[in-house]
């Protein structure tokens, strides 16, 4: 019988026994025909019009990642698809909710239709939580009707992440409780994705009693039990790989309950460190063997998301493959899309030149004018000579902030917040509807001098500003603001980091390693001021994020974010 590929001296992996066989991989029409044994496999049957020698490498399905964001990385999906390929990656489902938050449903539409061409799968998620709360002005929403349209017109994998859990629990009438109750009654084989942290007991099991089904956030031993013991499927990205969890989960029977996601990754770590691979090698690393980080980054993600054509190497399956030198290492050598070679670690391997892809608007999205230094000022009507302010603490190791109170003097009808231990954050309306901003002020982990301006600023995307002085703050901004959006850092009048992201304010069209350099500098420019974080970037980024614990910032005000509400500056 003549195939297209066979695959000759491998260590394969079957995932149905969690073992590797020694055998000889057929390939027809890019799916698997025939996997034999070399023990007592009917290989000589088979006739490849190709063959490769494995050398006895181990083959491996291609990786699967179920929870992410592309616009994370700050590149287009042709520059994502490129550093997904040379990491293992062949199929991933992402959720352009950054996009939809500043270009609703045609800014989903335009991700998935410059995805198409892309050599790896990927499967989009519905943003579900657009805006993620009513407290925050954005460029555009998904509503129910937006949900329908894309059912309709697009190849959709599930309902993306559904982040407002303080009103599923809260309040029956809300917009999340709505579209939630509209899949379930019209799409009730749709897969509903989780965002719902620390969250426990009764609230927990509302949650799920909702629809919702996974969880991808911050785990704990307590959280990752009672979520899995209630039926739900846990995602588990890098920040909740500490050594307990691992250990629980090589110590109880919970492998069909877990996969691994990388959610959010950085340009620099992207190519420095690597993308789902990286997570597959720190969990070998941590104790779990081979198979079974294999197993949760293929063959669980795929059952999870019913792609079932996938993340095994069995008859019938799409081919996609990597061959691994050292297993414990995860070493890639080569990777296969559907039985053909698109990734050869001893040839060149060149990102193509992208172009601008996305329609004329999409590069004119940041409507605000340039700020001068009363922009920064922060007034008030109190006659008291000191205020007693909310302050938003950011800790290392963590994306949450604690809420702290301390007192700023009054001089002049303004809040002397230049003259405090603390910085100031701002947030200003970017799409041109309303014009709100809002004040707060910020210490911990953060910059000790200078300031930082991005349009890069979960989930709304508004401009924020966090600084030590006006002056500085006023640079960075306009900077910001004039190029259409992107990063900028910078201390005592001077640019020390500017990454621009002209697509939407959130994305550049720069090839994956040239965005890379370009963060890596933005992340070293954050740190020389001081901000002390695993992940500065992520850590400011997430400022504006309202459905994230504890004080968070929108146009809207300061908000608590347990109380889901909006809470004023002066503690009253």
């Amino acid at each position: 019988m003549q195939v297209d590929l066979v695959v000759s001296d491998v260590k394969v992996f079957n995932s149905y026994l969690k073992k590797f066989i020694t055998g000889n991989v057929a390939i027809l029409n890019g799916h698997f025909l025939y996997i034999s044994d070399c023990a007592k496999g009917a290989h000589e049957a088979i006739e490849g019009i190709k063959v490769i020698d494995g050398r006895g490498q181990y083959m491996i399905p291609g990786l699967i990642d179920i929870h992410l964001h592309i616009e994370s990385t700050m590149v287009t999906p042709q520059s994502f698809s490129y550093g997904l390929i040379r990491n293992g990656v062949t199929t991933i489902v992402p959720e352009p909710h950054e996009m939809a938050n500043v270009f609703g449903v045609e800014g989903v539409k335009e991700m998935i239709k410059v995805s198409q061409d892309c050599i790896v799968d990927m499967m989009y998620a519905i943003p579900s939580s657009v805006p993620a709360t009513a407290m925050e002005t954005t460029g555009g929403s998904i509503e129910i009707q937006d949900i329908d349209e894309l059912l309709r017109d697009e190849d959709m994998k599930c309902l993306g992440e559904i982040m407002n859990y303080v009103d599923i629990i809260n309040d029956p009438n809300c917009k999340t409780n709505q579209i939630l109750n509209h899949v379930r009654k019209h799409y009730p084989d749709l897969i509903i994705e989780g965002h719902c942290p620390k969250v426990m007991d009764l609230d927990l099991h509302r949650i799920i009693y909702s629809g919702v089904g996974s969880d991808h956030t911050h785990q704990s031993i307590e959280g990752m039990e009672a979520r899995i013991s209630a039926g739900m499927f846990i995602e588990l990205q890098e920040k909740s790989m500490t050594q307990d969890i691992i250990d629980y989960l090589l110590q109880h029977d919970v492998a069909e309950h877990f996969c691994f996601v990388t959610d959010d990754v950085m340009a620099d770590s992207f190519v420095d460190q690597g993308h789902l691979n990286h997570i597959v090698t720190k969990a070998i690393q941590m104790g779990m063997s081979p198979e079974q980080a294999i197993y949760a980054a293929t063959f669980t993600p795929a059952k999870r998301m019913n792609m079932y054509d996938r993340g095994v190497i069995a008859p019938g399956k799409l081919a996609d493959f990597v061959l691994l030198s050292d297993l414990n290492r995860f070493e890639i050598n080569q990777v296969f899309k559907s039985g053909q070679a698109v990734y050869d670690k001893s040839q060149a391997y060149h990102q193509p030149q992208t172009e601008r892809n996305f329609p004329d608007h999409f590069y004119q999205s940041v409507k605000l004018g340039l700020l001068d230094i009363d922009d920064f000022s922060v007034k008030t009507m109190s006659m008291e000579s000191e205020l007693v302010c909310r302050v938003m603490m950011v800790k290392d190791g963590s994306t949450f902030t604690e809420e702290h109170h301390a007192s700023f003097s009054v001089e002049k009808g303004m809040i002397a917040w230049e003259q405090s231990e603390y910085g100031m954050i701002a947030t200003f309306e970017r799409y041109g509807k309303n014009g709100n901003r809002a004040y707060g002020f910020i210490g911990g982990d953060t910059i000790k001098r200078g300031a930082i301006a991005t349009t890069y600023s979960h989930d709304n995307h508004n401009l924020l500003v966090v600084g030590r002085n006006a002056e500085d703050m006023v640079l960075a901004a306009n900077e910001v603001i004039q190029g259409q959006g992107g990063f900028c850092v910078v201390e005592d009048g001077k640019v020390l980091a500017h990454v621009a992201l002209p697509v939407g304010g959130i994305l550049t069209e720069a090839p994956l390693d040239e965005a890379a350099k370009q963060v890596k500098q933005l992340r070293e420019a954050m740190e020389s001021l001081g901000y002390q974080h695993y992940n500065p970037i992520m850590s400011i980024s997430t400022h504006s994020l309202p459905v994230s614990p504890a004080l968070k910032i929108t146009d809207y005000g300061l908000i608590d974010v347990n109380k889901g509400i909006v809470v004023p500056l002066v503690v009253e």
